[in-house]
């Protein structure tokens, strides 16, 4: 069922591209868009057949899942842009709430106790669920540890509708990963950096299921 659900990443830096080539390398097909038109292009040429480029509001129309793989300003953006196309759709957000800081490195831009998950779940457009997925790990391990052998490594997600988790656990597994469940978007904070169920929080790598004994 959640394998007829139509895919589409919106985004391509480096976690929209890594998802898009995950999905990809899982037998998964997948809609790509980016504001940069030759992006998606050149992307699709790489990936081929299983990856069709188009226009984001297209994409969007299309698609049942949308991953925004974009800062999460942008993110808000595109759900009052799209607002009426994004009805109904299931929405992933991987996104950070973090900048550079003076320092070298980062820094949350939402107060410290703060979720970008409860945040953007709060704006949703009318009858869309959200899923926190796909940002629990940094660029490089979720290239280097997708279809990690003997055991995949997790990717955890966060959402308020239980009815959507067999789809966000099947499109995490598409990706190589397995996926373990933290709780609902209250929950999300856990997932973002800083966390402690993060890559670049408290867990600091990434893990196998077996790992996590006591950790959720």
């Amino acid at each position: 069922m959640s394998q007829d659900l139509k895919v589409a990443v919106i985004g391509l830096g480096n976690i929209g591209t890594a998802v898009a080539t995950n999905l990809v390398k899982g037998k998964r097909s997948v809609i790509i868009a980016d504001r940069k038109s030759e992006k998606s292009a050149s992307l699709a040429a790489l990936l081929g057949e299983l990856a069709k480029p188009l226009d984001i509001p297209t994409a969007i129309k299309e698609a049942d899942i949308v991953v925004m793989a974009v800062w999460f300003d942008a993110i808000k953006e595109l759900l009052k842009t799209y607002a009426g196309a994004l009805e109904n759709k299931i929405i992933i957000d991987p996104s950070n709430p973090i900048a550079p800081d003076e320092k070298g490195g980062f820094k949350k831009i939402i107060g410290e106790k703060e979720s970008a998950g409860e945040i953007i779940a709060a704006i949703l457009p009318k009858g869309a669920k959200l899923a926190k997925a796909l940002g629990t790990l940094g660029v490089a391990s979720l290239t280097d540890a997708a279809f990690q052998q003997p055991v995949h490594a997790v990717l955890f997600y966060a959402t308020d509708n239980s009815s959507i988790n067999s789809v966000v656990e099947a499109l995490i597994q598409d990706s190589g990963f397995e996926a373990v469940r933290a709780g609902a978007i209250n929950q999300s904070i856990r997932i973002e950096v800083f966390g402690d169920l993060h890559e670049f929080g408290a867990l600091g790598k990434t893990v196998t299921k077996a790992e996590l004994a006591g950790k959720i």
